[in-house]
């Protein structure tokens, strides 16, 4: 009962430690945004005399009005604290100036699928890196360590964003692939979920999965290799080892259990980063996904939708990092024993 109390108190001094922090980069992420020249207005001007066929003199007056009537005249504190209040007294992050939605709809459109496939990358990075990260440190010097290290350097030397364009001209002009560029087929949107819509759903987002893994499994290959080699010259494992017993009990039941903890705790970061990952990639094969909404938002002065989609983002941060600490308390003992002062 002790540990499940410890527990619950780490983690509500985490969730409160976090707040000020959710406040410090909503704000810098708020200016930051606001900072360059320009606002959502000046695009409307801009729109009315090129497409609409209104003169200088009447685009200005309608970006004035417009800039009156959404606050966009007021100074930067005053447009910040009235976003945030928004957020926080009612959870309402604002009203979309481009698509003229609720910012929420956006992101409930959006979110969902980015956060599927980051977690579905995530989870391939992490165990197909553990396992050639093992591989490498139990065969250190031959030709498949040399493999899988030069895996891990091409992984995390090779921006992910040139490897997106690459395979996005081999498929649509060489291999006339015709799966590129949004979620599903035209057949299957809006029909019930299937197995056949399944299957094309993969055959739609197989090269942002394959891609995005790719930078995630090098880091992990690079971090469960270092971390099992520093465990497999430990005195204990030479004991184990003369003991008699066998190599994969060695490895398995001694080993990784020690190996896999600074793992874990790079798991707090390792999920945003393939957040960021498939949002490269996603914005190169233009499906609906957070990032080319951010990049959307941000072209046009659409401050609610970019600051929003941002928030959102540094608020998975925090939480993956409250997630990789709450898993490391509950694999490792002494942890807990720190926390309920070694009773």
């Amino acid at each position: 009962m002790s540990n499940v109390v410890a527990i619950t108190a780490f983690i509500a001094r985490r969730l409160l430690a976090a707040v000020p922090l959710v406040l410090l980069l909503s704000m810098i992420t708020f200016i930051i945004i606001k900072a360059p020249p320009g606002d959502y207005a000046d695009g409307l001007r801009t729109m009315l005399i090129n497409q609409g066929g209104a003169s200088v003199a009447e685009a200005d007056a309608q970006a004035a009005l417009y800039r009156a009537q959404n606050g966009l005249d007021d100074p930067l504190p005053v447009q910040y604290a009235r976003w945030l209040w928004g957020i926080v007294s009612r959870l309402d992050f604002g009203q979309s100036m481009a698509a003229g939605r609720p910012v929420a709809a956006i992101v409930a459109d959006r979110l969902p699928p980015t956060i599927a496939l980051a977690l579905l990358c995530h989870l391939l990075a992490t165990g197909i890196g553990m396992a050639l990260g093992m591989l490498a440190a139990t065969r250190p010097g031959t030709l498949i360590d040399r493999a899988v290290n030069l895996i891990a350097f091409l992984g995390m030397t090779t921006p992910r964003f040139l490897l997106a364009l690459v395979m996005l001209y081999v498929l649509v002009f060489r291999l006339d692939v015709a799966t590129v560029g949004s979620f599903q087929s035209a057949q299957f949107a809006g029909a019930p979920w299937s197995w056949a819509r399944a299957v094309d759903l993969a055959a739609h987002v197989w090269p942002v999965v394959l891609i995005a893994a790719w930078g995630g499994l090098a880091y992990n290959v690079r971090v469960m290799r270092a971390n099992m080699l520093d465990v497999l010259s430990a005195p204990y494992i030479e004991t184990a080892r003369a003991k008699g017993l066998a190599p994969a009990r060695v490895i398995l039941g001694h080993a990784l259990p020690n190996a896999v903890a600074p793992l874990i705790a790079y798991q707090g970061v390792a999920l945003p980063y393939m957040m960021t990952g498939e949002i490269e990639v996603a914005m190169v094969f233009g499906l609906a996904t957070v990032g080319p909404a951010i990049v959307g938002a941000m072209a046009v002065g659409d401050v609610p939708v970019a600051a929003t989609f941002m928030l959102v983002l540094a608020v998975t941060l925090i939480v993956g990092n409250i997630l990789a600490d709450l898993a490391l308390l509950l694999i490792d003992p002494r942890l807990r024993g720190q926390l309920t002062g070694g009773r």
